[in-house]
């Protein structure tokens, strides 16, 4: 079983651009909704994923916070388009850029399309209590508001946030 630990984090600024080793086009859909995660019908979210020209189905547990489950499976990129194509709610579309950062590295996601003008950065760490530099252009962190995860910008994408949301006044909402 693999476990994943990883904090999510704003972005301010563009200071991360020029640390940018790869950047990597990504379009990922979910086959389940937000929905079915609240009510608890369903326990993990599954996801399809298209990185570059490279595929993979993802399953991940439904826990607030940093630790999760994941499952993650390469599968043939044909095959990914076709299940894409089930997807529930809109497909998320952006840009991965690999920074790294005083010994570890943080994924940039700079979001396209309906979630355009967000962007987040993750750190995956080998334990919850792993310390790491965090470079001067994080922001606040956002592991424990939900709509930041990827399958809540699939059912309610950023461009739909209210002006509060955006700002980070609002507890978490869908």
């Amino acid at each position: 079983m693999g476990i994943e630990i990883e904090r999510k984090f704003l972005v301010t600024g563009d200071g991360w651009r020029a640390a940018a080793r790869e950047v990597v086009p990504m379009a990922q859909g979910y086959l389940n909704d937000l929905a079915a995660m609240d009510t608890g019908a369903m326990k993990a979210s599954v996801r399809v994923r298209i990185a570059g020209d490279e595929a993979f189905l993802n399953l991940k547990s439904r826990e607030l916070g940093h630790t999760r489950q994941e499952f993650d499976y390469p599968i043939p990129v044909e095959d990914a388009r076709g299940l894409l194509a089930l997807s529930v709610g809109g497909l998320v579309d952006k840009r991965r850029h690999y920074v790294e950062y005083e010994g570890h590295l943080w994924e940039v996601d700079e979001f396209l399309g309906e979630n355009a003008g967000l962007v987040v950065a993750e750190i995956e760490l080998a334990s919850a209590d792993a310390a790491f530099a965090k470079p001067e252009w994080i922001g606040a962190e956002v592991t424990d508001s939900t709509r930041y995860y990827n399958l809540a910008l699939a059912t309610r994408p950023y461009s739909q946030w209210t002006e509060a949301e955006r700002a980070g006044s609002v507890a978490s909402a869908h």
